[in-house]
């Protein structure tokens, strides 16, 4: 990540799993922090335990350096790291609470995500199925949620008593987030995330 500007701008998107959309976001130029989080409901102060009955989304509040990185080219680099044609959830993830959104927080966002959209759409020759959706509330999700995909604290899970991290990785593949991008978008899947 990069170190914060006294002119950064914050984008709000939702790509299914937080820790995968954070995990990505935090390995592109120009971004300087992410916070995993919930947007789009109707309740407040959600927790991980009730955030999908409020109707929340999982979402990742990244802040970046516009003199690095343009929001549009931002947009431009979330949109190639989820599945746009998948109206169900992401991946092995369903429901609403795993659905695909870009949430604008002002005028100038919105008409820079519409045109990044249609470029894209023109790119994937079909109709992408990830809204643009007005400003919400930005709700951050509980701190062991925060950098889960480096954390080297130790958890019970699927995997056996690993760290977050390691959990994070079997999930991640398990998943088939990184075998289902490639086959939407080919060569420029996760363009502009460094180390995919």
């Amino acid at each position: 990540m990069s170190a914060p500007s006294v002119h950064a701008e914050t984008a709000l998107f939702a790509g299914g799993c937080f820790w995968c959309v954070e995990s990505d976001m935090d390995h592109v130029a120009g971004v300087s922090d992410t916070v995993s989080g919930y947007a789009g409901g109707t309740t407040k102060n959600p927790t991980y335990d009730d955030y999908t009955s409020g109707g929340h989304r999982e979402v990742v509040k990244v802040t970046f350096d516009p003199a690095v990185v343009s929001y549009e080219k931002l947009v431009d680099i979330f949109l190639h790291s989820v599945d746009v044609t998948d109206a169900g959830g992401q991946f092995c993830d369903r429901g609403h609470a795993y659905y695909t959104a870009i949430y604008v927080l002002d005028d100038a966002q919105q008409a820079a995500a519409k045109k990044v959209k249609a470029k894209d759409e023109g790119e994937l020759g079909e109709t992408m199925v990830t809204p643009i959706e007005g400003s919400a509330t930005f709700w951050p999700t509980e701190n062991y949620h925060q950098n889960y995909y480096k954390s080297q604290e130790r958890t019970l899970s699927r995997f056996g008593y690993v760290t977050r991290a390691d959990a994070y990785k079997g999930y991640r593949k398990g998943c088939g987030r990184d075998a289902r991008v490639p086959s939407v978008w080919g060569d420029s899947a996760y363009k502009g995330i460094a180390g995919h």
